[in-house]
């Protein structure tokens, strides 16, 4: 009997893991799919992510029950309760993610009745490019279990914030050489500044996959450069 409660609790804690993990593959898809939609200017693309970003709500919802429940019936306890408590907070980080996609979705749909500018496009796509790296990084090393890759996404936090204040320069000096494109720009700039805040979270999800498995707080700062305010 004790054999089969200790499989029954592994396997509950399994799928909580397999769950997240899914939510993470649908917010990584999401933030990939958004970035393309304002790149090309798709709006088809953008308007099917607005409906889509109800999907990663549920899901995460879904995740947080059956995590409290979790803990309410099972009482875990050391590696068994951070694996649960870091499942609930990384579904928050990646809810939030999805917002963020939609809300890039949201100005697409703006963006696309302006004169393409396709300099400034193409410095959003190397923006996008690198977060999601960064994003597929640090979901890798959650479903892995592996510290380094986790560490490795911490410790490279001030790359996104060092392209979106190049990005932030960029998108001045148009507005200020044709006042034509400052429409355009401005949602341009909170589509970067959005691309930024996903990077963050990505850095927040690498100290919770730090936390599950060393059940250590990362006290140390981590490297970040001061992001110009949108």
């Amino acid at each position: 009997m004790h054999e089969h409660i200790v499989k029954s609790f592994e396997d509950e804690l399994n799928t909580l893991t397999a769950e997240c993990a899914r939510m993470g593959g649908l917010a990584e898809a999401q933030v990939a799919d958004s970035i393309q939609a304002v790149v090309k200017r798709d709006q088809g693309l953008a308007a099917s992510l607005v409906e889509r970003d109800e999907q990663l709500d549920h899901l995460q919802l879904d995740i947080e029950r059956k995590a409290i429940r979790l803990i309410a019936l099972r009482q875990p306890m050391a590696n068994d309760l951070r694996r649960t408590v870091a499942a609930m907070k990384i579904a928050g980080e990646l809810e939030r993610t999805g917002d963020l996609a939609k809300n890039i979705a949201k100005r697409t749909l703006v963006i696309v009745e302006s004169e393409p500018m396709t300099p400034l496009s193409r410095s959003l796509e190397r923006l996008g490019k690198l977060v999601i790296t960064r994003l597929k990084a640090v979901l890798d090393a959650y479903t892995r279990s592996d510290l380094e890759r986790a560490l490795a996404v911490w410790s490279q936090d001030d790359e996104v914030d060092e392209h979106y204040n190049s990005l932030f320069r960029e998108l001045l000096t148009y507005m200020m050489g044709d006042p034509r494109t400052i429409t355009a720009c401005a949602h341009m700039l909170f589509v970067a500044k959005n691309l930024e805040r996903i990077g963050d979270h990505a850095t927040n999800i690498a100290e919770m996959v730090s936390y599950e498995i060393t059940g250590e707080e990362m006290i140390q700062a981590r490297p970040k450069t001061d992001a110009l305010k949108a």
